[in-house]
């Protein structure tokens, strides 16, 4: 139930902050998620539901709306000069776990919502995190309201799960280190007639970059890219039609300094960014909301020491996954000459062994960690 004063405050309602209100919720513990934004998102940053993520909200019923909504990805291809070099396959669905599912991360985001709803929670948008202080009993956070009200609220613990710019993470002073490569990236939502298989990524190398793809659902295909302009190239590949959505984005790969700080913890983008290779942004988060509803229902019992345990666990996950995507991205950035000859020469009979394989479907699926909600 939506409480003015809840056990937990829980700050973003994007995947991450969703996902924690829905599994604390589960858990019978009052929480209040607010979000800086007026009405929901409409487009979506994170396009791919993986393994892991369908495996820890299966409890919920989400897994099996997005499952329904969504489609099943096969595998991916990788493209070189019109060719294909490479192509791996990802494990399909089984009675134990479900196939990695395409759906993009609004229609997830609503998933949640409609779930989170049904237990009673609904999110309180248009107020904004300020400040925060805490001691060894509580924490008291100060929220705007859009219409320029301020209030104080008093809290057991604080999850923040506001993003890249995190106004949480700010307030505990954390450093977010880490490296952006310097060019835009480029992205567009495009209606493609293609010869391209409709049930598999595509990676097609350029000697300038590479161009990601993949169909969101009849055909429009979401397509990302580096180089100096992806739609041309994928002229190559079929025609094209009207664009929905197109923007641009910088990467960058960076972990704060803590995932957690007494009772405040952070969570999704707020702990870790890093570039959407291997589809772990939105899932990572999840992962994270997870851990913590556990972590929070033994904190608020009395065993305060399972918040630093969310704290250790989380932060090792985050420079793991962060310092893999990170070592992939560059690769696949292709920049400078060098790195783009090891890419076009070697990744193509790398992948073709079984370990590179098996790596690349644990990382994709999100197992390339074992799930721990203790040390």
């Amino acid at each position: 139930m939506t409480t003015s004063n809840p056990d937990v405050l829980i700050v973003g309602a994007g995947p991450t902050g969703l996902a924690a209100a829905l599994f604390l919720t589960q858990r019978h513990v009052p929480v209040r998620i607010i979000d800086t934004a007026a009405q929901a998102a409409t487009t979506s940053k994170a396009l791919a539901v993986n393994s892991r993520t369908l495996e820890v909200l299966r409890s919920t019923g989400v897994s099996d709306r997005i499952v329904a909504e969504g489609w099943a990805v096969r595998g991916g291809t990788l493209h070189e000069d019109g060719r294909d070099v490479l192509a791996f396959d990802l494990p399909p669905a089984t009675d134990a776990t479900q196939a990695m599912t395409v759906l993009p991360q609004a229609h997830t985001e609503a998933l949640l919502t409609k779930a989170l709803a049904a237990n009673g929670v609904t999110v309180d948008r248009g107020v904004s995190f300020q400040a925060l202080s805490q001691d060894l009993a509580e924490v008291i956070a100060t929220l705007q309201h859009a219409d320029g009200r301020s209030e104080q609220v008093t809290t057991r613990l604080v999850f923040g799960a506001d993003g890249a710019h995190s106004t949480v993470r700010h307030a505990l002073k954390l450093d977010f280190a880490g490296s952006s490569l310097p060019e835009p990236w480029l992205l567009w939502d495009v209606v493609m007639d293609t010869s391209l298989d409709a049930y598999r990524a595509h990676v097609l190398f350029e000697r300038d970059g590479f161009i990601f793809v993949l169909r969101l659902g009849d055909n429009v295909w979401r397509v990302i890219g580096n180089t100096h302009d992806p739609l041309g190239t994928l002229r190559r590949y079929g025609s094209l039609g009207d664009i929905s959505w197109e923007s641009q984005f910088h990467i960058g790969h960076r972990v704060a300094s803590q995932a957690g700080m007494g009772r405040v913890s952070l969570g999704g983008d707020a702990a870790h960014i890093h570039s959407p290779i291997g589809a772990r942004g939105m899932n990572l988060g999840i992962e994270d909301a997870y851990v913590y509803a556990d972590c929070a229902a033994d904190a608020l019992a009395g065993d305060m020491g399972r918040m630093n345990d969310y704290a250790e666990l989380r932060h090792a996950v985050h420079k793991a996954v962060v310092r893999r995507i990170g070592a992939m991205t560059r690769l696949v950035h292709g920049r400078p000459s060098w790195l783009r000859w090891v890419r076009d020469e070697v990744v193509p009979v790398a992948g073709h062994l079984a370990f590179t394989r098996q790596l690349m479907m644990r990382t994709v699926g999100g197992l390339d960690h074992a799930l721990k909600t203790r040390p």
